[in-house]
């Protein structure tokens, strides 16, 4: 910080030697001050907080220009006074900020956000921790590149911005930025694996993985590629969260603050080049911008609920036959492929973030365009309890038992509400969630009845899900709004690390059972 302030007095006594105005920040100064504006705003320690943002008056007074905050909080969906504010948390809350801020060097959007489920938070970041610091098969700038490749599929500019910076922390050779073809062909070799987890997991074979493994020059080894696997479904569902959470650019990187003064109407062009898309979604109002009596947002909550009582009694009288089941699966999966917004439509991949991968125009496409069957993945041939954890385990040690856990927590998270509801039991509710995700990748499970999905998630819900988790880049605010109207941020939240973990699962246990058949 002190260096920074020295900097700048020098930058502006050279400037007044010349007769020149104090000119904006520059000669890497810049990027200095954003770094000292994140400190000040969001570092756990206070008196961290206070020596930055002492720094910042320092500057300011010589007359040089301090950045300024774009975006309002962690996320463009939740208002600010929504969330949780670092310096006002308990104590709890406190050490797993400093344990964030320790291990990554900042408390980011994404921890902003996820700490409204503390529990899911610290198994998330101890996974994270492992997968990127820990002892592992793969270097660690490998590991960090392998993260802008699933991340760039999505289009996620927030973690391929955050993942380039730490790939260059770590010592990675800028020139692979260039573009993946500037990259080790070994590393180039898993775009195709990248390609087919981020959008179509089912069409892996054991002939992709032999491909991998038996490439004479540039093989991977196979604790090198489950490495690989888990960091890539990692990224690809975090993007998940990221855009499903409307999560802000970190304000020390690209499109988190400007050196420009605010306009009059706090609205100007620079907003909508860093992804503020309307004077609607920065001033949204707290209830989102979909309007909609509380009557009527209560109605839906209360409909639901209903429900699931019915639901519940329907269980206890009679079992579908197993038949039954398998056509109520068929026909959801089917269903499934039509469910689409309104606002679908093709977002082309920018050139920053597409150079990161191949074949830009390869997306998520339904099971059975073009006349394509695929068959039925059945959990009771190959599941993550029976097979994928005992295979992640034995191959790299402790990550098994890391994503068991993280698996675990989001499913069985509950708080015991829905909305303005306490004392409420929502394990069908998540079950449905969970089961329709995987349906929507041909994943069924035998003892479940799919006929329940209908019954319990709506129209939009479903865009919204199916969206988040197989086009994420094309979330919006409005999707974000338009769902479970009645209820809290923090159960949105809730929603989307339902989906994060069911989508992660659902890709892993396409690669692993191609590995365990190249295996055997």
């Amino acid at each position: 910080g002190q260096a920074v302030l020295r900097r700048a007095e020098s930058i502006a006594s050279g400037a007044a030697a010349d007769g020149l105005p104090v000119p904006a920040a520059r000669d890497g100064l810049g990027e200095a001050l954003a770094r000292l504006l994140m400190l000040s705003k969001r570092c756990p320690f206070p008196d961290v907080r206070e020596k930055s943002e002492a720094i910042l008056s320092g500057v300011q007074e010589l007359g040089i220009r301090i950045p300024r905050p774009l975006g309002h909080g962690p996320s463009r969906f939740i208002p600010e006074k929504e969330t949780i504010q670092v310096g006002k948390e308990d104590a709890a809350m406190h050490t797993l900020f400093a344990e964030s801020f320790a291990t990554l060097g900042r408390l980011d959007n994404v921890t902003l956000v996820m700490v409204f489920h503390p529990q899911y938070l610290e198994s998330f970041l101890k996974t994270q921790h492992y997968l990127l610091q820990m002892d592992g098969p793969l270097p660690l700038h490998y590991r960090h590149y392998i993260g802008i490749m699933a991340a760039a599929r999505h289009q996620c500019s927030y973690l391929v911005n955050l993942h380039v910076n730490d790939f260059l922390h770590v010592g990675g050779d800028p020139k692979w930025l260039n573009g993946l073809e500037n990259a080790p062909q070994k590393l180039q070799n898993l775009g195709e694996l990248n390609k087919m987890l981020a959008h179509r997991p089912w069409l892996i074979t054991k002939e992709h993985i032999e491909q991998l493994l038996k490439t004479e020059e540039n093989s991977w080894s196979l604790a090198e590629l489950i490495h690989a696997v888990v960091l890539l479904t990692h990224y690809h569902s975090l993007a998940s969260f990221t855009f499903g959470c409307g999560i802000s650019p970190e304000i020390d990187c690209e499109g988190g603050h400007t050196f420009r003064p605010p306009s009059v109407s706090n609205y100007c062009i620079c907003d909508i080049t860093n992804g503020y898309h309307g004077v609607d979604e920065i001033h949204a109002s707290p209830t989102g911008s979909i309007p909609v009596s509380s009557t009527e947002s209560v109605c839906e909550v209360e409909a639901l609920m209903e429900k699931m009582k019915q639901l519940q009694e329907c269980r206890d009288e009679e079992e579908a036959s197993q038949e039954e089941m398998a056509t109520r699966f068929e026909r959801e999966k089917r269903e499934s492929m039509f469910v689409c917004s309104s606002e679908d439509e093709e977002s082309a991949a920018t050139r920053d973030v597409s150079r990161h991968f191949e074949d830009t125009s390869y997306g998520y496409k339904d099971f059975s365009r073009h006349g394509m069957h695929v068959p039925t993945f059945r959990v009771q041939d190959y599941s993550w309890e029976d097979h994928g954890y005992s295979l992640v385990n034995r191959l790299y040690p402790d990550v098994g038992q890391l994503l068991d856990e993280k698996f675990h927590i989001a499913y069985n998270l509950t708080y015991n509400t829905m909305a303005m509801h306490k004392d409420v039991d929502t394990s069908m509710l998540r079950r449905a969630i969970w089961n329709y995700i995987h349906c929507m990748f041909g994943i069924r499970y035998d003892d479940y009845d799919y006929g329940e999905i209908n019954q319990l998630l709506d129209r939009s819900f479903k865009v919204y899900i199916k969206t988040v988790v197989c086009t994420p880049e094309k979330t919006t605010k409005r999707m974000y709004d338009s769902f479970w109207r009645q209820f809290e941020h923090s159960e949105k939240v809730h929603v989307n690390l339902l989906l994060v973990e069911a989508r992660m699962q659902a890709e892993l246990l396409y690669a692993l059972r191609a590995i365990t058949r190249y295996m055997t």
